[in-house]
């Protein structure tokens, strides 16, 4: 971070926060960094420190994502001359980054929070894939950030083949804007650097090996996130092993993430309307109101499948993913219920022993 002065916009801080903020004294607000097992980064007007959740914050959310991760605002407390802060509670959230944990559990995952910006980074070489891509805006206009396709080492590919790419996107009606790069030629890159401003947060997402940390490592400006080379087949190896708020020196914040293998979706029907927009305003004409756009007559969306309009894999990825956030979304509420009467089960348990 250097020289640069610290305060809370600097931070991200905005009136947004400020008419939400419900910090008690003598606690303070600060933003995490970094989440390192039970300690966390975090960062206000005098620089990075340490602090912990409070047992009792611990105790009153069980869940993983109602615990502070990488860009959300806390209120903690700093006793003098004890290097390590409290964390009493968690500030509202503007947006989120969220997907389904990874294998069978049906739990949500926090990526980052307060992000006004997801750069969704592709490999024009091997990494390029429509429905990825697709499922990856599902994930961000679900959680209330505005989403940006980067298509990265357009040196390694044809002008034809990025061409190519390019009007899959736009057929697909995928209406977020797309900038493509090279880190090799730096052909780009200053444009990416305009996206920037100060002030806001921007994570990055994408496959191992796509270019995410390197691209990182020449805004900050210098070696900051480690990085390996990638293999011969074109798949990443593993290169940022933690999500972390950096403040550069222009003034934006960006968020690394570590390259993700799965990417579940879980109640995300916000996302899918914002996603599918070309869908929506199909569907606006079918019918009947509760058309599932499966078999029923009158259907609008079936029809403009059947004369090209639409086109039939944009189709069944969109009716992949909405099956996929459905289902999960059923097996979450169902596990919240059980977990709910486990609880009341153990506090009955508890009330009779306590009477004996």
């Amino acid at each position: 971070m250097g020289a640069q002065h610290l305060d809370l916009k600097t931070l991200g801080w905005s009136d947004w926060f400020e008419r939400r903020a419900d910090c008690r004294p003598p606690d303070a607000v600060a933003r995490v960094a970094a989440v390192d097992r039970e300690q966390l980064l975090l960062m206000d007007g005098t620089g990075p420190f340490r602090a912990k959740l409070a047992g009792r914050y611990l105790y009153r959310h069980p869940l993983s994502q109602d615990l502070p991760c990488v860009g959300d605002w806390v209120c903690v407390e700093r006793q003098a001359g004890d290097g390590i802060g409290l964390i009493h509670s968690l500030l509202e959230r503007r947006s989120e980054l969220r997907r389904k944990s990874a294998g069978e559990a049906v739990e949500y995952q926090m990526i980052a929070a307060n992000v006004d910006v997801v750069i969704i980074v592709q490999s024009c070489h091997f990494d390029f894939n429509l429905k990825r891509l697709e499922r990856y805006l599902v994930m961000v206009r679900d959680g209330g950030a505005e989403p940006v396709v980067l298509l990265t080492k357009t040196d390694l590919v044809s002008p034809d083949v990025l061409d190519s790419q390019l009007s899959e996107i736009r057929s697909a009606g995928i209406t977020a804007p797309v900038m493509t790069l090279s880190n090799v030629t730096q052909e780009g890159v200053d444009e990416l650097e305009r996206l920037l401003v100060p002030g806001k947060t921007y994570c990055f997402v994408g496959s191992s090996g796509v270019g995410k940390s390197t691209l990182i490592n020449r805004l900050i400006g210098r070696e900051v996130l480690g990085t390996q080379t990638v293999s011969g087949t074109g798949e990443g190896r593993h290169t940022t092993v933690r999500r972390e708020l950096i403040l550069l020196e222009g003034g934006a914040l960006v968020i690394d993430n570590p390259g993700m293998r799965e990417l579940g979706i879980l109640g995300a029907e916000d996302g899918l309307g914002g996603s599918y927009s070309d869908i929506g305003s199909l569907a606006s004409s079918c019918r009947y109101r509760d058309c599932t756009h499966v078999d029923e007559p009158g259907c609008a969306v079936l029809e403009a499948l059947d004369s090209g309009e639409l086109s039939q894999a944009h189709y069944d990825n969109f009716k992949k993913l909405r099956d996929e956030s459905a289902f999960n979304e059923m097996s979450y509420v169902e596990r919240r219920k059980k977990d709910r009467a486990f609880g009341k089960l153990i506090k009955s348990v508890k009330k009779d022993l306590a009477n004996e």
